[in-house]
């Protein structure tokens, strides 16, 4: 049996990561914060033949986190491939230029991206490398590798992660173990006023299962809509 785990799970690319995955046999544990979303996520699922279930938690309580995927492996017996893209909760969050950055502002940003994939990362990785198998697979905006003012703390936090995932993915070459970043240089349904292209989630999702299968010896991947 394989499975994955998509963190920050929502309805436009985690679902379609779900749906790349489950087509191809694979059960599904989808976490984020909202029950309520999480259920419909799951339904959709199920409708389509994928089996799939809910983990509600927040990627900023790491402990919950942790909790959550132990609970997702002992429920479908293991994580083979683990997804992190908290994308969803730039909705809500403070953006700063680099000028009006604080602290804090900074902080938040690191909390939600790259202390959450560490806390992520540790709760699959053991049994990823007792089984000499595994994916972890880590999404961020482009923003990441090309920063722009407006975002300038969201940005160091991405980048922190992409710089992380990249290091992460040199360390357990020939274990059998893939890591692997992508940067999403596109807005996903409609256009930003950054000027971002359109994308749907539909075209960006076939590119974690190339990552997974095909071209397990590549560390990053950049998506242009």
């Amino acid at each position: 049996m394989t499975s994955i785990a998509i963190v920050g799970a929502g309805p436009q690319l985690g679902l379609a990561i779900a749906r790349t995955f489950g087509t191809q046999g694979f059960d599904v544990a989808l976490i984020s914060r909202n029950r309520d979303k999480l259920d419909d996520l799951v339904d959709t699922l199920s409708a389509e033949g994928i089996t799939a279930a809910a983990f509600p938690a927040d990627v900023l309580d790491r402990d919950a986190l942790t909790q959550a995927l132990k609970d997702a492996a002992a429920q479908f017996g293991g994580i083979d491939v683990l997804e992190y893209s908290p994308l969803g909760g730039l909705g809500t969050t403070v953006m700063t230029t680099p000028a009006e950055t604080e602290p804090a502002h900074v902080q938040h940003e690191f909390e939600l991206h790259l202390y959450g994939a560490i806390a992520a990362t540790k709760a699959v990785l053991p049994a990823m490398r007792e089984a000499g198998a595994g994916t972890l697979l880590f999404t961020t905006g482009a923003r990441s590798i090309n920063p722009q003012p407006p975002t300038a703390n969201i940005d160091a936090a991405m980048a922190a992660l992409r710089n992380w995932a990249i290091n992460l993915h040199k360390e357990p070459a020939g274990t059998g173990i893939q890591v692997a970043h992508i940067g999403l240089d596109a807005t996903i349904g409609t256009p930003t006023f950054y000027g971002q292209p359109r994308a749907t989630a539909d075209q960006i999702s076939p590119i974690y299962w190339d990552l997974h299968t095909t071209h397990r010896d590549q560390a990053e991947r950049i998506f242009r809509g």
